[in-house]
């Protein structure tokens, strides 16, 4: 079993800096509502927590077929 993340944009990115921005758009979102499941590492985690304010994240248990 490994680890990923359920990343779902709360807020709207209209007012907000381009580097966030930009941040939303690496993370596949940038319309509110929508959601991506992505794997746990620490880049993910450096662009979570660069955007915070603006996504809620849950953690998602992935099983894999081996």
């Amino acid at each position: 079993m490994s680890s990923a993340l359920r990343i779902r944009q709360v807020r709207s990115q209209i007012g907000s800096k381009p580097v966030h921005r930009g941040t939303l758009r690496a993370l596949g979102l940038g319309r509110i509502g929508r959601e991506r499941v992505m794997a746990d590492s620490p880049s993910v985690r450096g662009m979570i927590a660069r955007v915070s304010h603006l996504v809620v994240v849950e953690p998602v248990d992935v099983e894999e077929d081996a």
